[in-house]
């Protein structure tokens, strides 16, 4: 697949200096972002959705130490 995007001649120069800074082309360096991006919202959502699911779960943390001492380590 592939595709367009318009420019300012700004943000093509910023795209070209982070593209040569990677040693990538202007097309692998804006596939590069654009899943970094994808990969880190992804990881943000699944995070607020796991704590969403403890907190609701009524489940209390605790101190390490109890657990060290639990298990007499």
């Amino acid at each position: 697949m592939s595709f367009s995007i318009r420019l300012t001649a700004e943000e093509r120069g910023l795209a070209e200096s982070y593209a040569k800074l990677h040693s990538l082309s202007l097309g692998e360096a804006f596939k590069k972002a654009l899943f970094e991006k994808i990969e880190e919202e992804y990881d943000i959502a699944v995070a607020d959705e796991s704590y969403n699911e403890y907190v609701n779960s009524g489940k209390k943390s605790r101190p390490i130490e109890d657990l060290w001492q639990e298990l007499e380590l």
